[in-house]
């Protein structure tokens, strides 16, 4: 099995996904990043389809890459018009690439269907495109559309359309499960058959609809093809693409490539950054670079874990740039807890077996009535400090009231807190947007004089969960708030069955650990 070259298409195929979109200082930046992970081949779009994909090509010709050839996309020229007539193939050429990918139909159905020419014209589509191109000193990938579904609706045209790139000088065929219905089996025994036919080396490009692109590309790999393609993230149109953030650690940790370029360990990285950029929210259940993907719950697991990690991981964390996370739940034991409090920054040789016991039982406690400490690592620290460590902070709350009033069309909200700071008592009014940011407005007008830091500090995000439907409005809610300064981030939780009570419970808890806590005993970042 020779080394796969690693063809990323998040920047083209990757935004045609669902709520993907990107600029093109963010395509410019991704593409930065996948050539410092090691990628092989960056395709950064179709200079012909759009004017932001122009302006990448560009601008990227100024930018030099120690690993990655950029690769531009396009079909083949249209029917009834000369290749070097065609606008769209002419921006190929003045796009600067050395290299572009020309995708054209392998399936018959299409060809009649889609494009309504003859099998014959869409050969000569193929043929025309891809000797212009070569005549230009450009090198020609070939895509093959629907390549596995033309191959078993009519397989002597399927492979014709391969022979004819080929024998107009394409590099590579790349064999595409364009609506990605595919299974193993049937790619196995597709490739068996164009590798009797066709001399040049083989790719795959794989969709996800039937949740099997990472293995279709993986059984590809098995039978020969050289090129795989994919992206971070399997983004991608429907369900996306081939995965490359699970592809790549399966190549090196299971199929033993060695991937010299490739920067494994960053795979965590890139995943995050990417989707950092194209403000998306990363699935925690992703394998490999998730952040559930080495996070630990039941009691059983957590104690053979800490015994030896390869008992419930099948790889180490770190070989990808991941870490491993122990939670707490109803569902722990005592092992959970050991390790979570250590994580919290706890020497755990302070607490007697008895003290475990009792903590165990007040976080069992505690999530009955619907509090959630998983995501919610600063509210566990407070509640420590709390049992065990006569922690009290420097303001104590006496009461707040909220004030809701309507203006015309309009609506507002005032709220009032009472506080005592270090034995002065201290009165607060604040307008804001809702009821949860006027309590915000209020508590931090009262504080910000007492604690300047106060101000370096800000909400970032808000959520609510309803724990019981059936109650309708009367249901208990549970409120997570996450809260950064200008080094961490913590997340903290409030439960109760009204709204602005939960919320207040989670605010407070996010001043006090952000001003105090993390001072008194350092904690990693959540």
């Amino acid at each position: 099995m020779k080394e796969p070259k690693l063809f990323d298409t998040t920047l083209r195929d990757g935004t045609q996904g669902e709520n993907v979109s990107l600029t093109v200082e963010d395509k410019l930046k991704i593409a930065k990043k996948l050539d410092e992970y090691g990628i092989d081949y960056i395709e950064g779009g179709w200079p012909g389809s759009n004017p932001k994909d122009e302006e990448f090509f560009k601008k990227v010709q100024s930018m030099s890459f120690k690993n990655s050839e950029i690769v531009a996309f396009s079909s083949t020229k249209r029917y009834g018009i000369k290749a070097e007539d065609d606008p769209n193939i002419l921006k190929l050429v003045s796009s600067g690439a050395k290299i572009v990918t020309i995708f054209a139909k392998s399936w018959d159905f299409h060809v009649s269907q889609a494009l309504g020419i003859s099998l014959d014209d869409n050969l000569k589509l193929i043929e025309d495109t891809i000797t212009f191109l070569k005549r230009k000193g450009i090198e020609v990938f070939f895509d093959a559309e629907h390549f596995f579904d033309g191959f078993y609706h009519n397989q002597q045209y399927a492979i014709k359309t391969l022979e004819v790139a080929q024998n107009s000088g394409a590099s590579i065929a790349v064999l595409c499960d364009t609506n990605g219905g595919q299974t193993p089996s049937k790619i196995k025994e597709a490739i068996e058959e164009v590798k009797a036919r066709i001399k040049i080396p083989l790719g795959i490009h794989a969709h996800n609809d039937s949740g099997l692109a990472v293995a279709n590309s993986l059984t590809a790999l098995q039978e020969g093809v050289e090129q795989i393609q994919g992206t971070v993230g399997g983004l991608g149109e429907r369900c996306g693409n081939a995965d490359l953030c699970i592809i790549i650690p399966n190549l090196k940790f299971k199929y033993g490539s060695r991937l010299p370029k490739i920067n494994v360990e960053k795979t965590t990285s890139l995943y995050n950054y990417v989707f950092e950029v194209a403000n998306l929210t990363p699935d925690n259940r992703i394998p490999y670079v998730g952040r559930s993907a080495f996070t630990h719950k039941g009691g059983v697991h957590v104690s053979a874990i800490l015994k030896n990690p390869l008992t419930y991981e099948h790889i180490s964390p770190e070989w990808v740039g991941n870490t491993r996370r122990i939670l707490v739940s109803e569902l722990s034991g005592k092992s959970n807890l050991k390790s979570k409090l250590e994580e919290l920054g706890f020497d755990i040789t302070q607490f007697s077996e008895e003290q475990f016991k009792k903590l165990t039982l007040k976080i069992k406690e505690y999530e009955h009535d619907g509090y959630q400490f998983e995501g919610a690592d600063a509210s566990l620290k407070l509640l420590v400090l709390r049992e065990f460590f006569d922690y009290t902070p420097n303001f104590q709350v006496e009461n707040f009231n909220i004030l809701h009033y309507n203006f015309g069309e309009g609506t507002g909200t005032e709220a009032i807190v009472k506080l005592k700071i270090n034995d002065e008592t201290v009165h607060a009014v604040a307008e804001g947007d809702g009821p949860v940011n006027a309590l915000d407005m209020a508590l931090r007008k009262a504080l910000e004089d007492f604690f300047p830091s106060l101000k370096s500090m800000k909400l970032i995000d808000y959520k609510v969960r309803v724990l019981d439907s059936a109650s309708g409005t009367a249901a208990k809610v549970r409120v997570l708030i996450e809260t950064s300064d200008t080094d961490k981030t913590w997340t903290t939780v409030g439960v109760s069955t009204n709204i602005i009570q939960a919320s207040w419970k989670a605010l407070l808890d996010s001043v006090e650990y952000g001003l105090f806590v993390d001072n008194l005993f350092p904690v990693k970042e959540n």
